[in-house]
């Protein structure tokens, strides 16, 4: 199983980097783990978007979502002609806020390119991959999603608050990709998002095998949230970058 980190920077893009969107592949499948801001156009450094087998958005926010409506551009009027239908997984009520991204005066909707699914807690196949679900704590709808492919499992956090969901969902994994948007030290809103420190936490909750820290704003330190995060949790950490890429073998 193979990680590839299109987008990571937390809230909106940044200079270094578009926002949410991983590239998870195993057996030549490639699924997307959510589309943020700016993540289309950095996607095609790594691949053509034709060859995108499914998506699953974790909820929609626009740092998580709105590159969808290029990519649907591309799937309609690309080059090689109108693409067939993918998998597209999010919670409820996604196919018309994604189609009321893409054009609000657009009757026709976007059931031709995407074969659209509620996401709920619970599990689920999609390709060679286990999906498993679990609602993480944050203001709209959002699930984190454990991946799993013969015995290797990745954890996405998605956005999140303290979440004991989290822990339960990531227990053992081999790699926890978690979110750590606030900074340690100051009075942050409840509910909403990890401090570097308390991803660390989680991750040591948790027992998982390494961690990856991700979704950090522009405006936050990076090099502190990573050392924070280290701090709590005893396992290999990193920042990630966008364009790096991790594997996952036996």
């Amino acid at each position: 199983m193979k990680l590839t980190i299109v987008g990571c920077s937390g809230s909106v893009p940044g200079p270094a980097s578009a926002a949410s969107s991983y590239l998870v592949e195993h057996d030549g499948y490639r699924l997307l783990l959510d589309l943020g801001s700016g993540a289309f156009g950095a996607l095609q450094r790594h691949l053509d978007p034709a060859d995108v087998d499914a998506v699953v958005l974790s909820h929609l926010h626009p740092d998580h979502f709105f590159d969808v409506a290029p990519m649907v551009v591309h799937r309609r009027f690309g080059a090689g002609g109108k693409l067939p239908r993918i998998p597209l997984l999010g919670p409820g009520g996604t196919h018309d806020r994604l189609a009321m991204a893409y054009d609000p005066g657009a009757r026709s909707g976007l059931h031709d390119l995407f074969d659209v699914a509620a996401v709920t807690p619970g599990e689920r196949d999609l390709g060679p991959f286990r999906l498993r679900f679990g609602r993480m704590n944050h203001p709209v709808p959002t699930h984190g999603v454990r991946v799993s492919a013969g015995d290797r499992t990745l954890v996405y956090s998605a956005d999140t608050g303290p979440s004991s969901e989290l822990v339960s969902l990531a227990r053992g994994a081999d790699a926890l990709l978690c979110e750590a948007s606030f900074a340690d030290g100051v009075a942050n809103p409840p509910g909403m998002h990890l401090t570097g420190t308390e991803a660390g936490e989680h991750a040591a909750r948790a027992g998982v095998g390494r961690l990856l820290v991700t979704h950090v704003p522009p405006w936050i330190d990076l090099d502190r949230t990573a050392e924070a995060a280290a701090d709590a949790f005893e396992g290999p950490t990193d920042a990630v970058s966008a364009g790096e890429t991790y594997r996952f073998s036996p």
